[in-house]
């Protein structure tokens, strides 16, 4: 049957898609559930639910409100409303995401998704709070989407390699460094025109997407350093002589290939991916596959 196959095809792909692929699934059926509510509600001639439902899950600026909704600034994120919205925003997130994962595998991807998100939310919230300008509209303000995620992620693709280049039509090869630049530069100049929580987060989104990467080259790894805050210490410490040389036997990351993957890291920043020489490229696979 068709609707088994399209579902089988959709199981697949999530399954044993890249987390880029995951996030696009998560966001489009994100979409389509809120589509569907809205529909049920246009047709009952009563939206009240719908309503309901995404006020709690966008972000605000209100602190009185966010009181009482703080998971808002985590579920704001994979919110669109409208068609275009969540399309341009997934075409951004598979064109720049690809482009993450070639250069620093797959296990960053959400982790920076997240905290680029929660980074445009809380530019958000401080500079409502904070800002004259924004006060008369304080209560009022919700915000979402995933661009502020997004956004990390553009300009973590752009400080990994800010010389890969891409086609766009109609102009033709472009640097990912002046595409991620003139983005931003959009986004700041639009603020007074409306939507400026939105602009505003992408600002943050960005910002993170590039302390993050400078991060990580510089041998800090935020977010695993904060996760491994939360994970269990042995009561005992046992050392043991692993005498098993066999190949396939897998081997802890050593600081040598930390400093190996940073070198590389810096050739791809100075000189462009295609610089590397096979051994570095398979290098910086496998490594990144641990």
């Amino acid at each position: 049957m068709l609707t088994g196959s399209i579902i089988g095809d959709i199981k697949y792909q999530f399954s044993y898609g890249n987390m880029v692929v995951k996030l696009i699934f998560v966001n489009v059926a994100v979409f389509i559930f809120f589509g569907l509510l809205n529909l049920i509600g246009f047709v009952a001639q009563t939206n009240t639910f719908y309503y309901f439902l995404l006020n709690h899950l966008q972000a605000t600026a209100s602190l009185h409100t966010l009181l009482y909704q703080p998971w808002s600034v985590f579920t704001y994120m994979f919110l669109h409303v409208g068609l275009f919205h969540v399309l341009f925003n997934m075409l951004w997130l598979y064109w720049f995401g690809e482009i993450f994962v070639l250069y620093l595998g797959d296990k960053k991807v959400l982790p920076l998704y997240i905290i680029g998100g929660l980074a445009g939310a809380l530019l958000y919230i401080v500079c409502y709070n904070l800002l004259p300008v924004f006060k008369p509209m304080l209560e009022g303000s919700y915000m979402l989407g995933a661009s502020a995620s997004i956004l990390a992620i553009v300009f973590g693709a752009a400080t990994l390699n800010p010389d890969h280049e891409i086609s766009l039509i109609l102009i033709g090869p472009v640097k990912i460094k002046y595409v991620a630049l003139f983005s931003l530069l959009l986004d700041v100049i639009n603020i007074p025109y409306g939507n400026a929580g939105g602009y505003i987060a992408h600002v943050g989104g960005a910002l993170t997407g590039y302390l993050y990467i400078t991060s990580l080259r510089g041998g800090f790894d935020p977010v695993g350093s904060f996760l491994n805050l939360f994970k269990r210490r042995p009561a005992v410490k046992v050392s043991y002589k692993n005498t098993d040389a066999r190949p396939g036997n897998t081997a802890p990351r050593t600081k040598g290939e930390q400093e190996k993957v940073d070198e590389i890291l810096d050739k791809i920043a100075r000189s462009g991916y295609d610089s590397l020489s096979k051994e570095e490229r398979d290098f910086l696979f496998n490594y990144s596959k641990k």
